[in-house]
């Protein structure tokens, strides 16, 4: 084990704390993913990682690049090295945000890779109260094992990414629609999709009445009092007959909510496709979120959930709870 795996296990160990894992590709998108990561994690028991993955395939080998020129534009931010000047800008918008400023203590961390100059490398900002805040340059074969990777590396709470635009049928989006899919299937922890992320519109909860439905309510309420973020409880009836359980679904919900301390700002009762009528519901939000039904990465991808349907064709963000 290198020296950077185990300074991030080491960071994993520390007492509790809620860590989020924002991947940048220099899109609109996965800098409106940081701002609602700057406004969940601001709090001083929070970290947030900004990691650019850079498949193994591309770039340096043939590029040139000697290994200590590029530890060296890692630390003076010279080059530009493909990702750095995305990772700095991330940086810099935090620190505009207030999340981070310019005096905080500084470390510089580097690891070899084999079949690749530059390796990974990684900046580690720390404050006097032991708030982090990471810039992460990763190589990995692609760039969804590359976030994967990431988490096995020191576990998160929630990972940010952004919705690829051609998920809309535009060839603009730099991630591949398949990153986000996979990522959402594989990872352990919550995932958010960023899609046209703006803070302050609330969080549209989605619940069946199922046990992992009430679990998701409840870990997506401490989410959302993060950023002091409203939220609303909707459910789904398939027919009329379904009308009376899709309102017990609700109730259920506010009450196990109520019971944390925690108001609900409206409820919702609608009927037909459940995919349909949350995808037409959502852009009232800021986020439409589901809870993931499936048990492991393999069934989720046969079962094709509610959630991940809705992840495919929502107007807004969405986030995965589990």
């Amino acid at each position: 084990m290198n020296d950077l795996d185990q300074k991030a296990i080491g960071d994993a160990m520390d007492d509790h704390r809620f860590r989020i894992l924002v991947c940048i590709d220099g899109s609109d998108e996965s800098y409106r993913g940081l701002r609602y990561a700057a406004k969940l994690g601001g709090g001083i028991d929070a970290d947030i990682v900004l990691l650019y993955v850079r498949p193994a395939d591309q770039g340096l080998r043939s590029g040139g690049f000697e290994i200590e020129v590029a530890r060296q534009n890692m630390l003076e931010w010279g080059l530009e090295l493909p990702g750095i000047k995305y990772l700095k800008k991330g940086r810099d918008l935090l620190v505009d945000l207030g999340v981070m400023d310019n005096n905080w203590e500084q470390h510089s961390y580097h690891t070899d890779v084999q079949g690749t100059t530059l390796g990974d490398n990684k900046i580690e900002y720390r404050n006097e109260n032991g708030k982090k805040t990471v810039l992460k340059l990763k190589v990995a074969p692609d760039v969804a094992t590359g976030i994967l990777q990431q988490y096995e590396l020191a576990p998160y709470d929630l990972i940010i990414l952004g919705a690829s635009s051609r998920w809309k049928g535009s060839i603009k989006g730099f991630w591949d629609p398949a990153v986000a899919e996979k990522v959402a299937i594989h990872a352990p922890c919550s995932v958010l999709i960023a899609r046209d992320l703006e803070v302050g519109h609330g969080h549209l909860i989605c619940t069946d009445g199922s046990a992992t439905a009430m679990d998701m309510v409840r870990k997506d309420a401490m989410i959302a009092s993060r950023c002091q973020c409203p939220i609303s409880i909707m459910s789904v009836a398939l027919d009329d007959e379904g009308e009376e359980k899709a309102r017990e679904n609700v109730e259920a919900a506010r009450n196990a909510l109520e019971s944390m301390k925690i108001s609900v700002a409206e409820t919702l009762i609608r009927r037909g496709d459940p995919v349909e009528e949350i995808v037409e519901a959502g852009p009232d939000y800021s986020l439409i979120v589901l809870s993931d039904t499936a048990k492991s990465g393999l069934h989720r991808f046969f079962m094709g959930s509610v959630a991940f349907k809705v992840m495919e064709t929502a107007h807004n963000s969405v986030m995965i709870v589990r």
